[in-house]
């Protein structure tokens, strides 16, 4: 085992690679920032380093955290901190030196909608946003016997409550979409909820997050979310992200290894994620996403989109387009 850490500088230094078709508009539409997790910060700086490394990637979207919330005030309205704070490093990006950070999606409990409380967290976010709020994020992840690296677990049975499906409607409305994280076995629950819900607009997060940990094999788990995924895509109101599978828990093992991996193992070992995806969506409904810095745990960023560019090499221009900007343009309005 190597004496460097996995998601260290030092440690993805290890596997550097020529960008492929370097001048290919790229939106990253999901990714993070934050302070002191994983040992490091991942603020601006550490972001256009990344985006930096050789692919064209013009603008991104942010997608919330638990960062930076206010730390007193009513319980309800803490995520607005997360947004102001991001608010002011999206500004900073327009002057450029990295992508500009063109869309936020943020934070709230939808199961406060039969209050005013949600409608105002609501309107405090579009206005502290200027334009840029693109949508909410509230995890529906949860699984308490897996041994979770990134545990934090969601209410049982959220998507199935009625005053989150209310707080939807309500997202609906003002043309705000939903980012969806849960775990593969609670993909038929989301199904549920796309079919009653045909109103919103839905992203589906890292395929549904198959998990490969404790209980969980993925060569178990891939036929059953295989299966989910062709029925989840039969509805149009659901828009699926190709990405976020190198993390810890998705059980590949990257992030314990002495070096990262190469594009190249990268390839082999996800690809049948991917086909399948874009297979049951169409390219028109997907775009890559890098999940970072989450899966930088596991993989550097110029290598993960090295990756993405092979597992579509032989598909039409026109196709690559859509997969590595328009899709998300279109569904972010950026």
């Amino acid at each position: 085992m190597s004496e460097l850490q996995p998601g260290s500088d030092g440690w993805l230094a290890q596997v550097r690679e020529e960008p492929l078709e370097p001048e290919r508009p790229i939106i990253d539409p999901h990714h993070h920032l934050w302070k002191k997790r994983f040992g490091r910060d991942y603020l601006l700086p550490e972001f256009c380093g990344d985006t930096g490394s050789g692919h064209n990637v013009v603008k991104s979207v942010f997608m919330e955290c638990r960062a930076f919330w206010l730390r007193e005030g009513a319980d309800y309205l803490r995520p607005s901190g997360e947004t102001r704070y991001i608010t002011e490093l999206a500004r900073q990006s327009d002057s450029g030196g990295g992508p500009v950070i063109a869309g936020i999606v943020a934070h709230a409990d939808l199961r406060l909608a039969d209050t005013p409380m949600l409608g105002e967290l609501l309107d405090q976010h579009e206005e502290i946003c200027g334009g840029r709020l693109r949508g909410i994020r509230q995890s529906a992840a949860v699984d308490r016997k897996a041994p979770l690296f990134i545990d934090v677990q969601a209410p049982e049975g959220l998507y199935a409550d009625p005053l989150f499906r209310k707080g939807l409607r309500e997202l609906a409305a003002r043309k705000l979409i939903f980012d969806a994280w849960h775990y593969h076995h609670q993909l038929r629950d989301f199904i549920d909820l796309a079919r009653a819900l045909p109103e919103c607009t839905f992203v589906l997060d890292h395929f549904g997050t198959p998990l490969g940990i404790g209980r969980w094999r993925l060569d178990e788990v891939f036929p059953h979310w295989q299966k989910d995924i062709a029925e989840l895509a039969r509805y149009e109101n659901v828009h699926a992200k190709l990405g976020g599978l190198a993390m810890p828990d998705n059980g590949f093992g990257w992030h314990e290894d002495s070096r990262p991996p190469d594009s190249d193992e990268f390839v082999t070992v996800q690809k049948r994620w991917y086909m399948h995806a874009i297979e049951c969506f169409g390219p028109e409904r997907c775009m890559f996403e890098s999940n970072f810095p989450v899966d930088r745990l596991s993989i550097g960023y110029q290598v993960l989109w090295n990756g993405f560019k092979k597992m579509v090499a032989d598909f039409s221009e026109e196709e690559k387009q859509v997969l590595f900007h328009d899709t998300a343009a279109k569904v972010y309005s950026i």
